[in-house]
């Protein structure tokens, strides 16, 4: 069902990330989006919006990825906020079990709502079960460098560098963000697909982060990957959507805004 856009992550309950700006993003882009929740992340208002995390059973989560993939059939899966490593064991022994013609990670490694500890436990367990599953992984620059074993990335060797090192834990396309992270008027992306450094280039908008960006890019990916687009084509197409979304960004009583492309 290649209309079909899957997408296995956490609530976001402002709306701004996770599962919320997946599903938004595959309508916006003509694809039909399904979600499997793995935690609930809810920012308290009462404390300075910090992060609240809860995490999603394990049995519930294998219960959704079931019900989802017998329904659809999907080819293209987005992994995102996983949260912990025995929902990682869960969510690996699914893709696993299942033939995919993508299967895009957002690698993402650190919920400020954990103890550093169980972050630490997460980021190994995501390193080693979910990358080597990977067809397509979209790190920002603190996450490619966590995985690329390197102090910083300052420069786009640094981020081609960085791919190939990431590359080498088993995905076979790495799309390193730079995003308002790098020196520079422009928010530069790397992509490596296992021979070749291309890099993507667009104006920087402002210095700040937007929320769900990230979400957005590899859900964009997700989508244009669906419709049987190239990995290289599917990411030129996502910056552009995140681009117009940061553009269009939304603001709200919490204290950053959000991707949001109008129309």
């Amino acid at each position: 069902m290649a209309d079909v856009s899957y997408v296995i992550a956490g609530s976001e309950s402002t709306g701004g990330a996770g599962i919320q700006a997946d599903l938004r993003t595959f309508a916006q882009l003509g694809t039909y989006g399904v979600g499997t929740l793995t935690c609930v992340v809810s920012f308290d208002p009462k404390d300075g919006w910090g992060h609240r995390f809860v995490p999603i059973d394990g049995s519930v989560i294998a219960d959704q990825i079931e019900a989802a993939t017998t329904a659809h059939e999907p080819e293209v899966v987005k992994v995102g906020m996983l949260g912990t490593p025995a929902t990682i064991d869960v969510v690996a022994d699914a893709l696993a079990a299942r033939t995919w013609r993508h299967v895009v990670v957002d690698p993402v490694l650190i919920c400020k709502g954990q103890e550093p500890g169980a972050a630490l436990d997460t980021d190994n367990a995501l390193r080693s079960r979910i990358l080597p599953l990977a067809t397509v992984v979209t790190p920002n620059l603190f996450e490619a460098a966590t995985l690329a074993g390197m102090d910083s990335l300052t420069t786009i060797d640094d981020l081609a560098e960085a791919a190939k090192r990431i590359a080498d834990l088993g995905p076979r396309h790495v799309i390193v963000k730079g995003g308002v992270g790098l020196a520079g008027p422009d928010a530069v992306d790397v992509v490596f697909d296992g021979t070749e450094i291309t890099v993507l280039s667009a104006p920087k908008v402002g210095e700040e982060r937007v929320s769900g960006a990230g979400c957005t890019f590899a859900a964009a990916t997700t989508a244009e990957l669906t419709k049987g687009a190239d990995v290289l084509d599917a990411a030129r197409t996502a910056k552009q959507f995140t681009h117009e979304g940061i553009v269009g960004r939304l603001a709200s009583h919490v204290p950053f805004d959000a991707v949001w492309r109008r129309g």
